[in-house]
């Protein structure tokens, strides 16, 4: 019994991992390389509306966060930003340093928050049903706004970044966080059978 509730709280991808050896960093290193493919492929598709793009990214590290937990969901987010900072095109615009102090920069930073808080979450209970893990997801997207917030208004004031940064973004937030709680339950279903 006791077995069943500690394994309930391990991320979905954990059965996959090996426990121990060179095996099980070469499968974490994919696991993240693939995690970071999944983020440059969601920012390929960006609708410019302003500043901030609309793109399927909040979407992957929702699921990211979920599905490979804190360390690993961390990991794969602080290796995608590596990968832009040193400028490869993975983000919405391209990549390079500039482009993280640009006005997208505060979203990308609570990307990586974002990821670690649902796969914190997810790892304490809150992916027993879709309504906690919807409620685990929207904190983690409330992070990303935070943030993102936060570093709008430092570049252009309050205003414009309420305008600009996130009211644009909150009915395509809900739908997406609603899509990422169903996907990662039938997700762990499927890989039950």
């Amino acid at each position: 019994m006791a077995s069943d509730v500690a394994t309930s709280h391990r991320p979905l991808i954990d059965p996959a991992i090996p426990r121990t050896g060179a095996t099980r960093w070469i499968v974490l290193l994919l696991l993240a390389l693939a995690g970071t493919a999944i983020l440059w492929l969601s920012a390929r598709a960006a609708v410019p509306i302003g500043p901030v793009p609309v793109t399927l990214q909040t979407l992957a590290v929702l699921l990211i966060g979920a599905v490979y937990g804190w360390r690993l969901g961390l990991a794969t987010v602080l290796l995608y930003l590596f990968e832009g900072a040193i400028g490869l095109p993975v983000f919405a615009g391209g990549g390079g340093l500039a482009y993280l102090v640009g006005p997208t920069g505060g979203f990308l930073v609570g990307f990586a928050a974002a990821a670690a808080l649902i796969g914190w979450l997810v790892e304490r209970g809150a992916g027993r049903s879709p309504q906690t893990l919807f409620l685990a997801m929207l904190a983690g997207d409330a992070l990303i706004f935070l943030v993102g917030f936060a570093w709008l208004t430092s570049l252009f004031g309050p205003a414009t970044a309420w305008t600009a940064g996130v009211m644009p973004f909150v009915l395509g937030d809900l739908f997406k966080v609603t899509i990422a709680a169903l996907l990662v339950p039938a997700a762990a279903g499927l890989a039950r059978r």
